[in-house]
């Protein structure tokens, strides 16, 4: 089965809401809500290119994708639905604009306009925010971003509210438009 315009991705789970805790499996969410999109599974594998243009992911990548892929929600009248990517239990037809990167050989590459950005810690004594706001190192990154010079490990400042958190392997990172990517510190004391 392929499509004419997106891609066919798998996931076995739809949601990473649970953790071992001795042994046993604890559900931290169950709950289908505007707020369940932190426990929504944000990566699979494509199964299935488009069939209209060519692109730099392939068969058998992963990828990352937006919440809304795979999560579930109710509707008006209360009933339980499928998101509109829903194909079959496991597999889900993804626009090309719902894909943020990509993973070959064990390594991730962003797609043209996105970037990934771990959070700072804030070490101040003073503040009361973990991280500081507006910074990050730039653990993944693209092309255009290379051209300028931005290179992964470096520390970059970005926009307000242009972050939008992942959980990727195990990392708290942020999700940012590379054009949102405001500044490129020399060093991390320099981002104090």
């Amino acid at each position: 089965m392929r499509s004419l315009y997106n891609y066919i991705i798998y996931s076995e789970n739809r949601y990473n809401n649970s953790t071992t805790v001795e042994d046993k499996e604890l559900i931290l969410n169950t709950e289908i809500s505007e707020r369940d999109y932190m426990y929504t599974n944000r990566i699979g594998k494509v199964i299935s290119l488009p069939i209209m243009f060519d692109s730099e992911i392939k068969k058998e990548d992963e990828v990352i994708l937006h919440h809304n892929v795979f999560r579930r929600w109710i509707d008006i009248y209360g009933k339980e639905k499928n998101s509109s990517s829903f194909v079959n239990e496991n597999q889900f037809l993804v626009a090309p604009d719902q894909i943020y990167a990509y993973k070959r050989n064990g390594n991730w590459k962003c797609l043209s306009g996105y970037c990934f950005v771990k959070p700072i810690s804030n070490e101040s004594k003073w503040s009361v925010l973990k991280e500081k706001q507006l910074h990050g190192e730039l653990v993944y990154s693209n092309d255009a971003l290379s051209s300028l010079g931005v290179s992964i490990g470096d520390v970059v400042g970005f926009t307000p509210d242009s972050e939008y958190e992942f959980n990727i392997e195990g990392q708290k990172l942020y999700r940012v438009l590379s054009n949102q990517i405001t500044i490129k510190y020399e060093s991390k004391e320099e981002s104090n």
